[in-house]
This record gives C-alpha cells, sequence and structure tokens, in this order.
C-alpha cells in the first residue's frame, strides 16, 4: 500500500472540501504577482456583482482594495481592523459626491451563495527578505484568505500536529506576516487530530469541532476531521462563525483573539433561536436555560449571544441586563463586558451599581444598552424599572437564592421585614422582558423561570475535549479527625442539610446544626492536626515538582475558623507570612518586575467586617487590596502561593496554574461543583486538578458529580488509582532496567551518580522500541505521581527509583526534541543532577537552538564537541538532528545534492534502527552509525562551502550541479570554466521568469524560458 503522507492527507481534505461545494484550485493555476495573498479578481467581481445596482465603478473597487492592503500596524493591529471591516461592512465615499455613500461588506452574510469559496493547495507566497512559503491549504472567500490550514503526517511518529502549530505561529508568522493580516483561524491537522484556533492563541488553547449538528454525538479521530470540515466549514457556518464567533476585545495589550469552540456556538445559536420563540408580547419570556459545566467558557458564550442579539435586525438592538449573584462575578464579567463595546456594538455597555441607577438608565431610552448589576443590588426595591418587550434579561450563575418566589418575613427592632425570591423581583420589576440562565449547576426551579434546558455541556464533555482537566481525589478526612463518632456527626448533618431539595429556609433552621458542626470543625486539637497535614502535604508536592506552580486554595467552614487557621499555619511557618515579590531564585523581566508587588506567601482572603479585631481588620485590606491579591495570585511568579478562603474567590475566580484545592468545610450540592472546579481549569504541564479533602464530602462529591453530568459519571477518580499506576509502571521499568547496574547513582559521588545517569541515558537506547517503552512508562508514572507525591503508600525506595527514571527521560527528551519541558516538574535535587548530566555531555549548546540552527554548528570547535562524546547512542541522536535540520536547509537551495544527501542520511538511519537486541552486533552497529554520520556532517559542510572557491553563489551552484549531474548521466565532458559562467547566466534567465508565481503553468512563460535556454546552450556549445 502507498505511504499515506502529508500530500496524501492535503488532497483528501481537498476533496473534503470540494464536497461543501468549495471550488479547488492548485496555487500554481492562479496567476499572480508571488507576494500577493489576495485572489484580486474574485474579491474584484464580488463586489462589482454585489453592488452593480449601486452603480459600483472599477476605480471604486480598486480604491476599496487598497484601502484594505492599506491596513498597517503589528500583525495583531492589522488582523483586528481588517476582521472589523469583514465583520461589520464600513461606509465607501463615492467617488462622485452627488451619489450617497454605500454601506460596504465584503462578505454576503445573508445569502451565502452569493460568495466566491475557494480552497486552494500549494499557494506559493514570496515574504520578507525573498523568503518563499507554502502553505498546506488556504480557505478564501470572496478573495480574502480567511483561514490557513498545516497539515502533517499521521503516520510519521517524529511529528506531531505541534509541528504544524509552530510552523504557522512562529515560521510563517516571521516570513509572511501578509496573509494572516486576513486570517480568522487556523487549522492544524494530522488526519487523527485535528484542531482550530487563533492564530494569536497557544497551542493549549487549539481544539477539535467534534460535531456536525447540535445533537450529534462528538467524534474524535479521523472522523473529527470529517465533523470539521462538515461542521465548521459547512459554507453559512463558516460565514456565522466568521461575523459573529471571533472575539477582539477593545484594547489589549496581550494580543487576545478568541475564536469560538463548538459548545460555545451550539450553545449561543440555540439560545438565540429560542429567545426569538419565546420573545414578549407574542412568547411566555422563558428565553432558556443553558447548563454548561463550569470552566467551559460560559462568560464568553454570554458575549457571542449578546453580539447576536445587538447585531440582529429581529430584535431592532434590545436592551440586555446581565445579572450575576456575586459581586466577585460582577466585576469579572463587568470588565469583560465593558472592554468589548466595539465587538458587542454598542457604546452604553455599564456596570450598575443601585437599582435607582438602573431605573433612570432604562426610563432614558428605547432600545440599545448593555447593563450589569448584582442580585444583591437588583432586589432592593419591588418598582416599576421598565415594561418595554426588547428588554432581554440574562441571569448568570442562576442559583436558587435566584429563582425561588417565595416570601420571607424577619423580624427586627425596626418591625417586619420582608424579601422575595429573585423570581418575584423580575416580573414585577420587567413584566414584559424575556429571561435566559447560564448556571453550570441547575436546580430545580431555574426551569420555572427561565424555561427548559435549551443546550447542555456536561463537565464529561469539558474533559473529553481538553477545556477543563479531570478533577482526582484524595481523602484525607481520616488523619485529621481521630474521633469516628464526630465523623459520623458530620455525616448525618450532610444528609440532614445538604440533601437534594433543601433550600435556604431550611438551611437557616438548622443554625443549631451549623453550629454544632462548625464547634467540632473549630476545634483547636484538629485545627493543628489539619494545618500539620496540610503543610506536609503542600511541601512535599512543591518538592517533587508535582505542582506547576505551587498555587493552593485552603476553604474554610466560617471566618473565625479560617482566622484561626492561618494564625497556626503561620505559627508553624513564621517565614510564609514575610513579604517577597517573588519565590528565591525566580527570574523576572522588567515587565514582572513592574507587575509584582511585595507580598506573604499565604494569605487570608475575606472581606473586611467592622466587627474584626484590629490586626484581622487591617490584614484583609481595602476593596482595592483585594483586587491587588486577585492579580497576584493569578501571576505564577508572584510570592503569593496560599489562599485560605471561605466563600470568597470560589465562583468565577479563574486561575489556570492552581492545581490543588482544600476542603475544609461542609459544602452543598450545586455550590461544591462551583467550589471544586477552581482547579479544572487548562494550563502548560497541568495534568489533572487534585482535591484534598479534610471534611469527608466524598459521598455528596459523588452524588453532585452524577446529578451534574447527566448521569455520565459515577464518581471521581480517587487517589488510590495514582498510586497503582505509579507502582505498576516502577514494576515495568525495573523489568527494563533488569539488566543495567544502578548502584553508582544511588551510592556514588555526584561525579559517579552522573556517569551512571549517562550510562543509563545509552542504555534505555539499545534498541528503539525499548526506548519508545522507556519513554512512555515514566512519562504515564510521573503524571500519576504529581497526584499522589505525599501518600506513604510510595516508599522513599521507590521515590528514588522514580526520580531516577524521570532524570533519564528528561535527558532523552532533550536529546532528541531539544527541550525537556518536564524538568522543570521534577525533584529539586535530581534537577541539580540533570543539568550537570546535560553539560557533561559536551553539547549543551545543541539543546539551546531548539528547532533553529545556529550557524557555527559546521565550525570546527562545534565538531570536535561531538566527536569528543564517548557515547554511541547519544552522539547518534545528535548527529542526526544537526545532519536532518541542515539537509532540509540545503535543499531549499540545491535540490539535487540535497536529496543526495538527504538519501544517505536515510541509509544510515534505517542501519541505526534496525539494530538488533544483541549486544555485541549493536555496539558494532553504533561505532559505525557515529562514524559514518560525523562523516556525513563534515561532508555537508564542505559541500556548503563549495561555490565560494568557484566564484559562484550559492543558488549558482545549484544549477551548477544539475549541469554536471547531465553531463555524468549522458556521459559527455563539458569544460568546467564555461559551466560555471552558464550556470550564472542560467540563474538570470530564471529569476527574470520566476516574477510571477504561476510561471511553472503558464505554457506561454514556460515556452518564453525553454526558448531562451535553449539559446542559451547552444551559446555556450552545451549538447542538447
Amino acid at each position: 500500500m502507498a505511504n499515506f503522507n502529508e500530500h496524501s492527507l492535503e488532497m483528501s481534505i481537498m476533496e473534503l472540501f470540494q464536497d461543501e461545494g468549495y471550488i479547488y484550485l492548485n496555487g500554481e493555476q492562479i496567476h499572480r504577482e508571488r507576494s500577493e495573498v489576495l485572489l484580486i479578481d474574485d474579491l474584484r467581481k464580488y463586489l462589482l456583482d454585489r453592488y452593480a445596482a449601486d452603480g459600483l465603478t472599477p476605480s471604486e473597487v480598486d480604491s476599496i482594495i487598497l484601502r484594505l492592503r492599506s491596513i498597517s500596524g503589528t500583525i495583531y493591529e492589522a488582523n483586528k481592523a481588517v476582521c472589523k471591516m469583514i465583520c461589520d461592512g464600513f461606509i465607501f465615499n463615492r467617488e462622485d459626491h452627488t451619489k450617497k455613500d454605500i454601506y460596504i461588506e465584503l462578505i454576503d452574510f445573508d445569502e451565502p451563495e452569493k460568495n466566491v469559496f475557494k480552497i486552494v493547495n500549494q499557494f506559493e507566497i514570496e515574504g520578507i527578505n525573498n523568503q518563499l512559503r507554502i502553505p498546506d491549504g488556504i480557505v478564501f472567500i470572496n478573495g480574502i484568505p480567511v483561514v490557513v490550514l498545516e497539515f502533517k503526517s499521521a503516520v510519521k511518529e517524529n511529528t506531531t500536529i505541534m509541528d504544524a502549530y509552530t510552523q504557522l505561529t512562529v515560521r510563517y508568522r516571521r516570513d509572511i506576516p501578509e496573509l494572516f493580516k486576513y486570517n480568522a483561524f487556523i487549522v492544524i491537522s494530522d488526519g487523527a487530530n485535528n484542531k482550530y484556533g487563533s492564530f494569536f492563541s497557544p497551542y493549549d488553547f487549539f481544539y477539535a469541532w467534534r460535531k456536525i449538528e447540535a445533537d450529534d454525538k462528538e467524534l474524535d479521530g479521523i472522523n473529527s476531521l470529517v465533523t470539521m470540515v462538515s461542521g465548521l466549514f459547512r459554507k453559512e457556518r463558516l460565514l456565522a462563525v466568521i461575523k459573529d464567533f471571533v472575539y477582539f476585545p477593545d484594547s489589549s495589550d496581550k494580543d487576545l483573539k478568541i475564536v469560538c469552540r463548538y459548545p460555545q456556538y451550539f450553545a449561543a445559536v440555540k439560545l438565540f433561536e429560542n429567545i426569538k420563540a419565546h420573545l414578549r408580547p407574542e412568547g411566555d419570556g422563558k428565553g432558556g436555560t443553558y447548563f454548561g459545566a463550569t470552566g467551559c467558557g460560559k462568560s464568553y458564550t454570554m458575549l457571542f449571544l449578546t453580539r447576536m442579539l445587538m447585531k440582529s435586525t429581529f430584535f431592532h438592538s434590545p436592551t440586555i441586563l446581565i445579572i450575576t449573584d456575586r459581586t466577585d462575578l460582577d466585576d469579572q464579567l463587568s470588565k469583560q463586558f465593558v472592554a468589548s463595546k466595539k465587538y458587542i456594538g454598542d457604546e452604553t455597555v455599564v456596570s450598575i451599581d443601585s437599582r435607582e441607577k438602573l431605573r433612570q438608565e432604562l426610563q432614558g431610552r428605547t432600545s440599545g444598552g448593555v447593563y450589569m448589576t448584582t442580585i444583591q443590588k437588583f432586589t432592593e426595591d419591588l418598582e416599576l424599572l421598565t415594561d418595554r418587550a426588547n428588554v432581554i434579561c440574562i441571569s448568570d450563575e442562576a442559583h436558587r437564592s435566584q429563582i425561588n418566589l417565595d416570601q420571607k418575613v424577619k423580624v427586627t427592632a425596626e418591625g417586619v421585614e420582608r424579601s422575595y425570591g429573585f423570581a418575584k423581583y423580575l416580573h414585577d420589576s420587567l413584566p414584559n422582558a424575556t429571561y435566559v440562565g447560564f448556571t453550570g449547576t441547575p436546580v430545580d426551579g431555574t426551569i420555572e423561570v427561565f424555561g427548559p434546558v435549551v443546550d447542555a455541556y456536561t463537565m464529561t464533555e469539558a474533559v473529553k475535549d481538553g477545556i477543563t482537566v479531570n478533577l482526582v481525589y484524595d481523602g484525607r478526612a481520616a488523619r485529621v479527625t481521630l474521633d469516628q463518632a464526630k465523623v459520623r456527626e458530620i455525616e448525618d448533618y450532610y444528609d440532614r442539610c445538604a440533601v437534594e431539595g433543601a433550600n435556604e429556609h431550611q438551611i437557616e433552621e438548622s443554625q443549631k446544626a451549623v453550629a454544632h458542626i462548625d464547634a467540632i470543625i473549630g476545634d483547636p486539637d484538629r485545627l493543628h492536626a489539619v494545618a500539620e497535614d496540610f503543610i506536609n502535604h503542600y511541601e512535599t508536592r512543591v518538592a517533587e515538582g508535582a505542582t506547576v506552580a505551587g498555587k493552593a486554595m485552603f476553604v474554610c467552614s466560617n471566618r473565625k475558623i479560617a482566622y484561626a487557621f492561618y494564625q497556626i499555619i503561620v505559627g508553624m511557618r513564621p517565614e510564609w507570612a514575610e513579604k517577597k515579590v517573588c519565590p528565591d531564585g525566580v527570574q523576572l523581566t522588567e515587565k514582572e518586575k513592574k507587575e509584582l508587588k511585595p507580598i506573604e506567601k499565604i494569605k487570608l482572603i475575606m472581606t473586611r467586617n467592622k466587627d474584626d479585631e484590629p490586626e484581622l481588620y487591617e490584614m484583609l485590606g481595602t476593596k482595592d487590596d483585594r483586587k491587588e491579591f486577585d492579580r497576584q495570585f493569578k501571576n505564577v511568579k508572584s510570592n503569593f502561593k496560599i489562599a485560605i478562603v471561605v466563600d470568597m474567590w470560589l465562583t468565577g475566580f479563574d486561575v489556570p496554574a492552581l492545581d490543588t484545592i482544600y476542603i475544609d468545610k461542609p459544602i452543598q450540592q450545586h455550590s461544591l461543583i462551583q467550589t471544586i472546579s477552581r482547579v479544572n481549569r487548562v494550563y502548560t504541564g497541568k495534568d489533572k486538578g487534585l482535591i484534598v479533602d479534610y471534611i469527608g464530602i466524598k459521598k455528596n462529591m459523588n452524588l453532585a458529580l452524577k446529578k451534574y453530568t447527566n448521569f455520565e459519571s459515577d464518581e471521581f477518580e480517587g487517589v488510590e488509582q495514582s498510586i497503582t499506576i505509579v507502582k505498576d509502571q516502577l514494576d515495568v521499568l525495573a523489568q527494563m532496567f533488569h539488566n543495567f547496574n544502578s548502584t553508582d547513582y544511588f551510592n556514588g559521588s555526584p561525579k559517579e551518580q552522573l556517569a551512571c545517569l549517562n550510562r543509563a541515558v545509552e542504555y534505555v537506547q539499545l534498541t528503539e522500541d525499548l526506548e519508545t517503552r522507556f519513554m512512555a512508562a515514566v512519562k504515564r508514572m510521573k503524571q500519576a505521581f504529581n497526584l499522589c507525591s505525599s501518600s506513604e503508600a510510595i516508599s522513599d525506595k521507590e521515590k528514588d527509583y522514580l526520580h531516577f527514571y524521570c532524570a533519564v527521560r528528561s535527558i532523552l527528551f532533550k536529546l532528541t526534541k531539544g527541550d525537556a519541558p518536564d524538568i522543570s516538574q521534577m525533584n529539586a535535587r535530581v534537577r541539580e543532577l540533570l543539568e550537570g548530566a546535560i553539560q557533561s555531555d559536551g553539547i549543551e549548546e545543541l539543546f539551546e537552538t531548539g528547532k533553529h540552527i545556529s550557524v557555527d554548528i559546521f565550525s570546527d570547535e562545534y565538531l570536535d564537541k561531538i566527536n569528543a562524546i564517548q557515547l554511541p547512542n547519544t552522539k547518534i541522536k545528535v548527529l542526526q538532528r544537526l545532519l536532518s535540520q541542515a539537509i532540509d536547509e540545503y535543499k531549499k537551495v540545491n535540490r539535487i545534492m540535497g536529496m543526495e544527501f538527504s538519501d544517505r542520511l536515510k541509509r544510515v538511519v534505517d542501519e541505526y534502527n534496525n539494530r538488533r537486541r544483541d549486544e555485541a552486533f549493536a555496539n558494532e552497529v553504533l561505532d559505525d552509525v557515529a562514524e559514518q554520520l560525523a562523516k556525513l556532517l563534515e561532508e555537508l559542510k564542505k559541500e556548503k562551502d563549495s561555490f565560494k572557491g568557484m566564484g559562484i553563489d550559492y543558488e549558482e551552484k545549484a544549477f551548477y550541479d544539475i549541469l554536471k549531474a547531465v553531463a555524468k548521466k549522458y556521459e559527455f565532458e563539458y569544460p568546467d570554466d564555461k559551466m560555471i559562467e552558464l550556470s550564472k547566466r542560467i540563474k538570470i534567465i530564471v529569476d527574470d521568469k520566476a516574477k510571477y508565481t504561476d510561471w511553472s503553468t503558464r505554457d506561454d512563460i514556460k515556452a518564453n524560458l525553454q526558448v531562451d535556454l535553449i539559446l542559451l546552450l547552444d551559446e555556450f556549445d552545451y549538447p542538447p
């Protein structure tokens, strides 16, 4: 069977696009200058056809195209400006001032078939410094390159879609930035893994589009290629995504650009249609409930929906009111919305701090405006706010506090106070509005107010999509509550108060029970035991590199207990209360030095209370101080690592690097999912989030999990599974190392330890199969160990072996990949050893260069360093990486000689990969292979420089090699000096013809070139 390589993948994707009605072209068929990235003829024809009735003239079309081309600035600024022109259209002033201005749309979003959709491969682009680049695929709409695709072969083990991502965002960004000025998003694929994302986003924020229709089952692997093309690139859907689902904030210092994920698209579209159907006065005003897992990007879904509502002609610019149930949520959402006025399409986007202010705002307008407030401010009275019907009220986190209709009566010294449930305030204040509910934890009653669940996206789906990470449970209650009777009392409390159906009133009635439980939890002896266990657990995780940034959150039962716990911790670790800008040994950039402030390692995060004792009052700070604490905790380099909280920061507070939450508080089911979801955000190097339970919430957690995953999951993964994986993988690795003597590593001097590590690296490269199995086993073991590093079930001896295997893997990883991302997450003592081992090989510069070759790799000094490497496998890996990079670069200029070197390298590498398990034979092969590779590198160096002594340049040497190859093939003699002169003249002719990108497919240009070359060869008496 023929190889399924990148070209086969490319052609199969072209076919999928043709099935969607796209016109397929090979770039060589398009007549254009190579530096032009627009298909000018397509854009010109579209504009003339679309605005024919307005009498748009050809010169006016040229002005529009010039306006588009002239947009400049950084690549981010230019892309933002172009996307705005494409999505929102613009006013064009006519050449003839007697004619009225035209509103120009570069894409017809209302009638998809009026646009020209093309998929083009092999589209050669000349960029900066005449660099030629050929993206694998480009989607053009009306001649505008809106999507760029890059493919890697799924059957090649050494290439991944990460390579495709790097090629687009590093190499192409550097060499052909003009192409990305027009870009909506990019796609990376190897056939089995298919992801898309914003050109400015980190790789971790690229996702698959796993459904064609909203109610389909998600698909993976090769099927996800079909779902992406049919689901995302269907003509009307691609237009919808480009128009409303590509978000830029009004200003950003981080080049922020968000492209929707498929759950956000389906949720916003379904809610939009549902609001239409239920809009008052014809409908019942129940716009629907969206149930989305915590961490799945609900705030962006709200933004997408808000833009759709504002831009829709059906709604005639509605007024949108967004209500959250907590001040910290309101701050976060308000910040995001207020910074998105241009995207939303309304200049009035305001955070409201009182109900009276809201009434004034609403009474003064008949349409438009986006207002954000909290449930507390919204429920200050029951007076009418407005009776308009074009008001849409979006409630964020529509929990029980927001939806009950009951009246509560409270007798105070001043008299009787009455308060009502949220639904009553809504109905009385905005009687004709339409209501929409967003929640991560729907409860009974949500549906009564907002209508049925229109769309749902569960925790399980979010983990599968890589939008959140999985959570692992570590129960440590038994260590700190020694009296079993007390443990049972806590469980009874749960059964009484936190069962399904419990609400505010039942909870109020159980104040006595709460007080009793708090007495158990707050017992000083118990708190000391919790503090000791917490410090041990936390410090072990940090020492073992099991946490990505050392960020942890500790949830206490109430303010009094939180303060007592804080004092105990600081008593045991006084240095944690010292203010520092960052932990010792952390390097800061100039920008970071300005952003970071001196702060303690551990802080208590609560609002101030007028009855607080002075020390506590001072420590908690003002509202502005808390905003600063928030900023510092989110910064991975800040000294602030541990936050002790009660209620604050448990909802809507995102810290992607936070990977451990300690819980010592009885929490109800709907709040529990919110709380533990603080550690489910995706972050580089973070495999899973860890929940450490000091109170016995497992049963309640599993009940909540079933309920909020539509019964897809029964229970949380326990830390016991991680312990089993670590032990299993240690057994597997011990068998692999059965014939290796590692005594020096465990008992030798530092120098002997280094030598042993390097021998171990050599040992696992004995066969390719052994190397692959070793790398996979260690990776799996370390990921599992990160979750159970504090467990006593893993002995010190087992930990020692684990560190040994991790060190070997990191050196080997660095040898083959050029970087070792897992080094930072490693036991500190082993990390020092490892750095020594890498340097002791004398090839540390190689690791620094990563994928780009440093100019001096052909220097004698560098070649001597490589030759000095004693370990043959290590030496071979280094040479192989250098050679393949160098040959790839050389091929771009001199294909004939490049191919010859490529073939030679392949033969040598095949010989190496086929080495047998027989050690004596393997060693013989190794020495031979290392020698051959070193020789090949030496020869490549000579070949690259050979043009210098010939009086010609690098490219002319390529033509010289072709002439020489032809003479050799047909066995004729030709003087060398004439061949050199002839190669110079050929280059002049070819340069002249290659100005046009389609020269190789244009018969007239090819005929001209042929005639010129025949005349030139004849002039030089070169045999025809």
